[in-house]
């Protein structure tokens, strides 16, 4: 079974969250889940407001903004 924190880990080593692992976590977040779990993700929101974690998501937004 996959946790939130394997998933934030994930992305914390590699610095990059795909829409994939983004995907992963919005179920795995509608699941009951441990309060280090919580955390987890709560790190990982903090890692990416912080630019430490970029997001696959975003960057599609931008590139899709900068191509009118």
């Amino acid at each position: 079974m996959i946790l939130i924190r394997d998933v934030v880990q994930q992305a914390l080593t590699t610095g990059y969250l795909t829409i994939e692992s983004e995907n992963l976590l919005r179920q795995l977040l509608c699941q009951k889940y441990e309060s280090e779990d919580f955390n987890a993700f709560l790190k990982l929101q903090l890692a990416a407001m912080a630019g430490y974690v970029k997001q696959e998501s975003r960057e599609l937004v931008q590139v899709k903004n900068c191509a009118y």
